[in-house]
């Protein structure tokens, strides 16, 4: 789990939280979002290489509707192909002595970069004058 700081502007990776227990998982994730005033939730959809939609998104997806039915935030999916492996990369670059990092929450830090950098671009540039 990541989240980013009130601007909107940076992720940082915030917990690992695992779905062993379904119901454990959801009020965890639903404490987290009003102990940090959430005001949308990212989810990340494991898609096939190809785009389509697998065991493992049917899974998230089911977990995220089931998510949402206890918070009274949007939830929006972001595809998450690849973004473990990248957070691996990313953290042996930069930590080459702890091999024993999680990188879980850092492929969720990357995610939900990735939603705040397309909302950036979408938004409009506060410097520019009105017309």
């Amino acid at each position: 789990m990541a989240i980013s700081d009130p601007l909107g502007i940076l992720a940082s990776p915030l917990a690992i939280i695992n779905r062993f227990d379904e119901q454990a998982a959801i009020e965890k994730i639903v404490s987290i979002v009003r102990q940090h005033e959430v005001g949308r939730v990212i989810a990340g959809l494991p898609l096939n290489m190809d785009g389509s939609l697998g065991e493992q998104a049917e899974k998230t997806m089911s977990f995220v509707g089931a998510l949402g039915r206890h918070i009274e935030v949007p939830t929006e999916y972001r595809d998450e192909r690849l973004t473990t492996v990248s957070a691996r990369e990313l953290i042996q670059g930069v930590r080459k002595t702890n091999r024993n990092t999680r990188y879980d929450a850092a492929a969720a830090a990357l995610i939900l970069q990735s939603y705040l950098d397309a909302a950036a671009a979408r938004r409009p540039d506060d410097l520019d004058p009105p017309n």
